[in-house]
């Protein structure tokens, strides 16, 4: 009888569980309540006296093992860090579902060759901006949504991000369900003091500089490895937006992150668990029997 409840409960991990997998490119699936996420290690340094990143959000590795340097030298609030464990698996799962199909997307303007914050390329308004290979960000752009709540802006880049020190990505006429996605192709790095929006998804590394902050999105090494130091990160503005530390009151605050909105669990996972507590109380009620 035993092994019948244990048949039981793995069907509804297996067939259940992978209803939660679903990602677009206004969904993360469970990603979406993740900040940071690694596949080797994710690593904080500080570059002065005192300093401290702080994240907002689940932070997460998987496979690897590896989180260094949070506590006392970073924080984690808003979520819980995960170690190789099954929410980061699943999460990863889905981001790197994520990336592929930001990567599939049909091809609103091509900017190979051009310089984001360069002259003629400092305000976007929605679509899917495409570099066949390295994309490089200088000074400031602004990504406006024209009011559009459905809008997304997704950048696919073939092999490497780059800001430069005290770059900028401003949004503006945006909303809760405001989507922005950096689809990188190798590696992410934003340069000191560059003020981002949106969620990196890099098919090897993130690697934010001092003082870089990702003020609304994610960081996401589907390969490789996030290192960090002293930097602000928030999955989601409408509860923690950095404001105060700051002094920047950004009209991009108030989404959740630029992942189409809130983290809600889904079906499969609802499901699963009524499953879950449905037998645990069947099999307590037979053990009074």
């Amino acid at each position: 009888m035993k092994n019948n409840y244990l048949f039981l409960v793995t069907f509804a991990v297996l067939f259940y569980g992978s209803s939660t997998g679903l990602a677009s490119p206004s969904q993360l699936g469970s990603a979406q309540s993740f900040a940071v996420l690694g596949h080797e290690t994710v690593t904080n340094g500080h570059s002065a006296p005192n300093p401290t990143t702080q994240v907002y959000g689940n932070l997460g590795v998987t496979p690897g093992t590896s989180v260094t340097g949070f506590y006392p030298d970073g924080t984690v609030s808003g979520g819980t860090i995960h170690i190789d464990d099954g929410v980061a698996q699943l999460a990863l799962a889905n981001a790197t579902t994520a990336y592929t199909t930001l990567a599939g997307l049909s091809v609103t303007s091509d900017l190979t060759g051009h310089v984001l914050g360069s002259t003629g390329y400092t305000t976007f308004t929605p679509g899917v901006y495409h570099f066949d290979t390295s994309a490089q960000l200088t000074g400031a752009i602004t990504l406006d949504f024209l009011g559009n709540p459905n809008a997304d802006f997704v950048f696919q880049i073939g092999s490497t991000l780059t800001t430069a020190s005290g770059s900028a990505v401003n949004v503006i006429n945006g909303g809760s369900l405001s989507g922005v996605y950096w689809q990188v192709g190798t590696s992410a790095t934003l340069g000191t003091d560059t003020t981002f929006a949106g969620n990196i998804l890099a098919l090897a590394s993130v690697t934010l500089d001092p003082r870089a902050d990702i003020l609304c999105g994610r960081a996401f090494a589907l390969t490789g490895a996030v290192s960090l130091t002293d930097n602000l990160i928030s999955n989601n503005n409408t509860a923690r937006d950095f404001s105060e530390i700051t002094g920047n009151v950004r009209s991009d605050f108030g989404s959740y992150g630029f992942s189409g909105g809130p983290v809600v669990p889904a079906p499969g996972a609802i499901l699963l668990g009524s499953i879950g507590v449905s037998i645990v109380g069947w099999l307590r009620r037979r053990r009074t029997l």
